[in-house]
């Protein structure tokens, strides 16, 4: 039997599972309007443990509570399924006898959840200057940018350390611990140089304008 681990918001997702599916994704609060009405339609995944999740469902109205089934990259509950691919847009259907109806839900950003670390950080110190961007963070990955002193700008994958540290493999380490002020430590020949930095006020666009179909 596959261990089960830990992970944000009480959830248990099975490391396997996680890798396959990103269920992690699904967890979150997520808003938008039926196609067919154009009334509004809430969906708040609590947690994940295991084969069920715990759901709040608003419609018309109204919420419901309960518990949801995992199956893949989807819940379901009640009348309802929702899925998503990249954890920010998700596809919602409703299915009740010849009834039908979908939406394309948006997760809310909330600021007590959102990590600090994600934002747009630059700045200049010994003769240096670094912009390193969080795009976003999902347990302990990270997507990144990072450019020192004007060279192209590198993207991937980083690892979060903590709250407050996140490595861009050997290229750079950025690390912040109030959300306004950090550094950046990277290399440059046979030198290692240490960048005060600080979050750029203007916010970075990530609106998609695809819609997610359920996998």
């Amino acid at each position: 039997m596959t261990a089960i681990s830990t992970i944000p918001k009480g959830s248990q997702i099975s490391p396997a599972t996680e890798r396959v599916y990103h269920q992690s994704n699904l967890i979150g609060d997520w808003k938008g309007t039926w196609k067919s009405n154009g009334r509004p339609v809430e969906v708040k995944v609590d947690n994940i443990r295991g084969s069920t999740a715990q759901i709040e469902y608003t419609h018309d109205g109204h919420t419901e509570r309960g518990i949801g089934t995992v199956d893949g990259a989807t819940i379901s509950y009640g009348n309802i399924t929702i899925g998503t691919k990249n954890g920010s847009v998700a596809a919602l259907e409703f299915s009740s006898g010849t009834a039908k109806s979908d939406a394309v839900l948006n997760k809310q950003t909330s600021t007590a959840d959102q990590s600090k670390l994600v934002g747009s950080w630059s700045g200049t110190g010994s003769g240096q200057s670094a912009f390193f961007q969080v795009v976003s963070v999902n347990g302990k990955d990270a997507q990144v940018r990072f450019t020192a002193n004007g060279a192209t700008v590198q993207s991937g994958d980083g690892i979060t350390v903590g709250q407050n540290t996140v490595t861009f493999g050997s290229k750079a380490t950025f690390t912040t611990s109030d959300g306004q002020n950090g550094n950046v430590v990277f290399s440059v020949g046979h030198k290692t140089y240490s960048v005060p930095v600080t979050k750029n006020k203007t916010p970075t666009s990530t609106s998609s304008s695809s819609v997610n179909k359920l996998a």
